[in-house]
């Protein structure tokens, strides 16, 4: 019946040319109706040959002057061989100012914005809104939205989606874009009243619950998010991205059963992705389940084999388990694919010391210092090897390149005193840990956590002394 049907189509078309080419060589030939320019002109346009389609719209044009179907068919065509102010042109004959045809505004718009005059793509537009109702004035209005998008006028985007739903509050195509908007321009608490307007009115409709539930998430009110999000889930127990923003919901306020439950069940609902399962291994993590954790982390890597982040989390799952030779597996992948980051360096180097493969350890802890000079963490820990190495000279001498460096933190005198110490200067020692108490003295617990035993040091204990009975005497407020 179709190919019937089609073949039929076929046939009239192709009478409808050859009547056209007698038209156009002078021959005698049947009269052709404003329908068959129109059929005429849509052949050659889908075929591409957009002059010989330009030429059957100006014929049909000197038959039927005023049709506001052939002349729209020209000025879209126009438009189509980048003749945008023809175009305009034709879109402002006499006979389309009281035609209420949306195309002539959509083309107008078109041809506009290929000349880069956005205030008059805007004024033709908000014009034609003011004109049409219903499904009209919906695809003017989303026209619109594009052009603000395009223009990077967030905000008008934002206010088009709204107008939208006020007219159209169970609109599918609005609700999905106003969810990332709402997102985009910080409009959290304008969205939650549109979306509680939109659900006292259409209780059951899930994609309101859920942006309710975005809305909320952005302003960092979980609970609230959270409730939103089972709302939309009772709904549609198969929405897969409230499953998704639910688990994320529930990580922010550290609920990682609840959270690694949603995160699953998205898993059932869709393809697996790499941030699911990552999110599903820090949970664990979080959980103190280490295996599971790094289950998840592999299943993440084996989706996005590049990703060095997955690696380095991997390792850090062995390292709270204290296997430090399984931790350097991961890290050296990671680090083969980021040699610089001095995240991975350092725990390498931390792994390493662990392993007392000091010198491999010194070399990781010099990168970190060498990449982020004024991390004091790196300097920490380059300074603590060489000093557990014995390397007390060396160790004195970056001590004074980290100061400078460093700012002179506290931190970094006391590891200075300990080397100083250890070195057998105990003079210099001195002077370097009366600098760090008076700096900070909650650092003198880790100082000596370095080395207990040199509270047995008698001119330790005597200065200690001399700063507690300095800083008793220090006159109180006054009453």
């Amino acid at each position: 019946m179709y190919e019937h049907s089609s073949r039929k189509e076929d046939q009239e078309l192709a009478e409808l040319l050859k009547q056209y080419n007698s038209l156009l060589s002078g021959r005698q030939h049947a009269f052709l109706e404003e329908e068959s320019f129109e059929k005429i002109i849509n052949y050659f346009d889908e075929n591409d040959e957009f002059q010989k389609a330009l030429e059957a719209a100006e014929n049909g044009l000197l038959y039927f002057p005023y049709s506001i179907l052939l002349l729209i068919k020209k000025a879209d065509l126009l438009i189509a061989m980048h003749e945008y102010h023809e175009a305009l042109e034709v879109l402002n004959h006499e006979a389309l100012f009281s035609a209420y045809d949306i195309n002539v505004y959509i083309l107008k718009t078109d041809a506009f914005l290929a000349l880069d005059e956005q205030e008059n793509a805007i004024e033709v537009l908000v014009e034609a809104i003011n004109v049409f109702e219903g499904e009209e004035k919906i695809e003017l209005l989303f026209e619109l939205a594009d052009v603000y998008d395009d223009y990077e006028l967030f905000d008008k985007v934002f206010d088009c989606l709204q107008l939208i739903l006020e007219q159209e509050p169970a609109n599918e195509e609005a609700l999905y874009k106003i969810c990332f908007w709402t997102d985009f321009t910080g409009r959290n608490e304008e969205s939650i009243r549109i979306h509680r307007d939109i659900i006292e009115e259409l209780p059951y409709n899930e994609l309101a619950w859920f942006n309710l539930g975005t809305a909320y998430q952005g302003l960092k009110l979980y609970e609230k998010a959270i409730d939103a999000y089972l709302y939309a889930i009772a709904i549609d127990e198969k929405f897969d991205s409230a499953y998704r923003n639910l688990g994320d919901a529930y990580m922010r306020i550290r609920n990682f059963k609840e959270a690694i439950q949603c995160l699953e069940k998205m898993l059932e609902l869709t393809r697996p992705e790499e941030v699911i399962y990552e999110a599903i291994g820090h949970c664990k993590h979080k959980l103190k389940n280490f295996a599971q954790a790094r289950f998840n982390y592999r299943k993440a890597s084996h989706i996005n084999p590049e990703n060095n982040r997955l690696y380095y989390k991997i390792a850090l799952t062995y390292i709270h388990e204290k296997n430090w030779q399984q931790a350097m597996k991961p890290l050296e992948t990671a680090l083969r694919m980021l040699p610089s980051s001095t995240v991975y360096n350092m725990a390498a180097g931390e792994c390493c010391l662990a392993l007392k493969k000091n010198k491999e350890a010194l070399h990781y802890f010099s990168i970190v210092v060498y990449k982020s000079p004024r991390k004091v963490s790196g300097w920490e820990s380059l300074i603590n090897c060489l000093y557990v190495s014995g390397f007390y000279d060396e160790a004195a001498e970056q001590c004074l390149v980290a100061l400078i460096a460093t700012g002179h933190k506290s931190s970094i005198y006391y590891l200075y005193s300990a080397v100083l110490f250890a070195a057998g200067k105990s003079k210099a020692a001195l002077q370097q840990l009366e600098t760090a108490i008076a700096l900070s003295p909650k650092g003198l617990r880790k100082f000596i956590d370095m080395n207990p035993v040199i509270l047995q040091n008698a001119q330790v204990v005597a200065l200690l002394a001399q700063m507690k009975k300095q800083k008793a005497k220090k006159p109180g407020k006054r009453k």
